[in-house]
């Protein structure tokens, strides 16, 4: 049964609640120097000089953070912001080192939006100039749903919920490139491993997993949470399925356990796919009370003991964290484990509802250079608030990656599907779930995204926007047969625009150059009307669940959608004009 509202929110205000402080000192900032405001129709744009070690910037309008409250992390990470549907304010800037420790504001600057008007963007593609090979943060990870979910023969909506995650899975595999999933849960009583005074069982390990590489994935061993025979206190838990959060009563016991955890997974796998393809994150979120009952003190422990088990059956084995929510806790393991000697190969945290900060320069400061992986990742931090499942969520993707390639090595979307249950099973087909599936896999907006990004070509190509630009932004690349492929969309991190806002509807013209020959020339569409099955389910009347023939006329709407027919077009250079609303998302691409 679905948690109820009292319930849900209450599990909500637990979920902000820090497990104890821990704080380090850090490098004093200084303020922000260079900050400039361009009002335009509907929007502000900010941009700022960069401070050295600062890995994001927090933006103020008229005192108070200029990003939506919703937001977990409220910093950005470039010198750029755009502000929309906002009057008159005066913003200011400062830099951000660490999760709490931001340096002094700079000067404010006021300045007010332009009234609203036809407004235009020029994009230029240049194909003879390859910026670098393109980047993919999409396409390493992937999380889940606790992946005994797989076994599951119940129904949700009157759909098989084992089966079609499982069918999940496989389409961000295939039509993303998603080579990992990471999940909850893999140690919790309802996979049965753990049984004080009995030999270990891993044969529910070895059922989910099993299912997990036939899909053609490798997991990312999240190592939680608690058996409950195992738990200092068992009568700590989260979520409906009542997943243990305490730390172990026997720190030893559970050192114990995680290595002979994986000695059989490398028994049954083998080591050098283990090291080549696998990696252990030792829990999930320990900084919230809500998913760790312990001291920070004992999550350092619990790291170390952790850490120390994994590496004891290969050295070469990858083993990282702290998994934080909301940047936490990144300095302080950091901190902890110069002490302790504990290794460390990728350093992992969590956001939502926002670009992913710049860790890079804290690593360099404490002498690391591992992967940065955001291991959860998405549109917002909330249950059922529905704001990912329609346009706003593709365009939203697309910002974070773009903003995320080249200097982080995994962006995991959280989650593939709606067949979930953290605070219940999903009560309607379009419920504000976390997944780019719903129920029945139909494909949300976001996914169609994704999939857009990786059919973009290997070969990352030079390209700008320029005019009264707001949040439009351009990605393009080639492939090697000479295919072009260009994104273009239109987003705000002003998540109460999510429906919209005319007057950030843009004009393109779109310019590519360097073309040889003749093209075919397809423009696909995501935005309120096109590829959008959440618009298509409420035209058609909308309600909790799809009857009958109804799911299979939703699949009609399940496929990109084109703007306009192809057409064959000829070089050496393409221009088109088309409108792009907000939010909204072309994609071009020319096929010799």
């Amino acid at each position: 049964m679905p948690m109820s509202t009292a319930a849900h929110r209450d599990w909500q205000e637990r979920a902000g609640q820090p497990s104890g402080e821990t704080t380090v000192p850090v490098p004093a900032l200084e303020a922000p120097t260079g900050l400039r405001a361009v009002p335009g129709a509907g929007h502000v744009t900010l941009t700022w000089d960069p401070v050295p070690e600062a890995i994001g910037y927090l933006v103020h309008r008229d005192g108070v953070p200029a990003v939506p409250p919703e937001v977990d992390v409220p910093a950005v990470p470039s010198c750029r912001f755009v502000d929309t549907g906002h009057g008159a304010a005066a913003y200011t800037v400062a830099a951000v080192i660490g999760a709490d420790a931001t340096g002094p504001f700079c000067p404010p600057v006021e300045v007010a939006p332009l009234p609203v008007s036809d407004a235009a963007v020029s994009v230029r593609v240049d194909t003879r100039r390859v910026t670098r090979e393109l980047p993919r943060p999409w396409a390493y990870m992937v999380g889940s749903e606790h992946l005994s979910h797989l076994l599951s023969t119940d129904e949700s909506g009157g759909r098989p919920i084992g089966e079609e995650l499982a069918a999940a899975l496989r389409l961000v595999h295939e039509r993303i490139g998603v080579r990992t999933v990471r999940a909850h849960a893999i140690l919790g009583d309802d996979l049965g491993v753990y049984k004080e005074g009995e030999p270990y069982d891993f044969s529910g390990v070895d059922a989910v997993y099993d299912k997990v590489v036939s899909l053609g994935l490798r997991p990312i061993v999240e190592l939680g949470y608690m058996p409950r025979d195992l738990a200092a206190d068992p009568s700590k838990t989260v979520f409906d399925y009542a997943a243990v959060i305490s730390p172990p009563k026997d720190f030893e016991a559970w050192g114990d356990l995680v290595r002979a955890l994986v000695e059989h997974l490398a028994d049954r796998y083998g080591i050098r796919e283990l090291i080549d393809h696998w990696a252990f994150e030792v829990w999930n979120e320990p900084n919230l009370a809500v998913f760790w009952s312990g001291t920070p003190e004992e999550y350092f422990l619990l790291y170390d003991v952790t850490a120390a088990a994994v590496k004891n059956v290969h050295p070469d084995l990858r083993v990282g964290g702290p998994s934080s929510a909301a940047n936490g806790w990144v300095e302080e393991l950091l901190v902890h484990i110069a002490e302790s000697g504990a290794p460390l190969d990728f350093v992992s945290t969590h956001t939502y509802g926002n670009a992913p900060l710049d860790w890079r320069p804290t690593l360099a400061r404490h002498g690391h250079d591992v992967p940065i992986w955001w291991t959860e990742w998405g549109p917002t931090p909330t249950h059922f608030q529905g704001i990912g499942d329609g346009a706003f969520g593709a365009a939203f993707v697309l910002h974070g990656m773009k903003s995320a390639a080249g200097r982080i090595d995994a962006l995991s979307h959280w989650v593939a599907s709606d067949h979930f249950e953290e605070v219940g099973r999903p009560p309607r087909l379009f419920h504000g779930g976390f997944g780019l599936l719903t129920v029945g896999n139909l494909r949300k907006p976001r996914f169609h995204a994704l999939a857009l990004a990786e059919r973009l070509g290997g070969l990352e190509l030079a390209a700008e926007a320029e005019g009264d630009v707001a949040g439009v932004e351009v990605w393009a690349a080639r492939h090697d047969d000479g295919r072009v492929g260009v994104l273009v969309w239109n987003g705000t991190l002003n998540n109460t625009q999510a429906s919209g806002a005319p007057e950030l509807d843009r004009t393109i013209t779109l310019t590519v150059e360097g073309l040889r020959g003749s093209y075919t020339l397809t423009h696909h569409r995501i935005d309120g009307e096109h590829t959008n099955v959440e618009a298509a389910w409420q035209a058609m009347g909308g309600g909790d669940w799809p009857q009958g023939a109804q799911w299979e006329e939703l699949r009609a709407y399940d496929e990109l959608a084109e703007l306009t027919p192809p057409a064959t077009v000829t070089g050496p250079t393409l221009t088109i004009t088309f409108d792009l609303p907000m939010p909204g998302v072309s994609f071009l691409e020319l096929t010799p």
